[in-house]
């Protein structure tokens, strides 16, 4: 049996991170986030809204590192 490790190449990007905002001239947006469904009961909102608010929920965004490589070239 043969066995091999390696490296992955996807890097984690967490709110606060530089790298977590896209920017292109015109726009300046974060990575990653959420959308709630307007059919999501109100009640249900304000609770992932109060989690979100208190850091228990935070967005975290998952690209592979090439993407962070070409990005810091530009």
């Amino acid at each position: 049996m043969k066995i091999s490790s390696r490296t992955s190449n996807i890097r984690t990007i967490r709110q606060g991170d530089p790298k977590f905002t896209l920017q292109d001239g015109l726009m300046i947006c974060p990575r990653a986030g959420f959308e709630i469904n307007e059919k999501c009961p109100r009640e249900y909102k304000l609770i992932i809204t109060e989690c979100f608010n208190n850091g228990w929920i935070k967005p975290v965004a998952h690209v592979y590192g090439k993407e962070l490589t070409i990005d810091a070239l530009r």
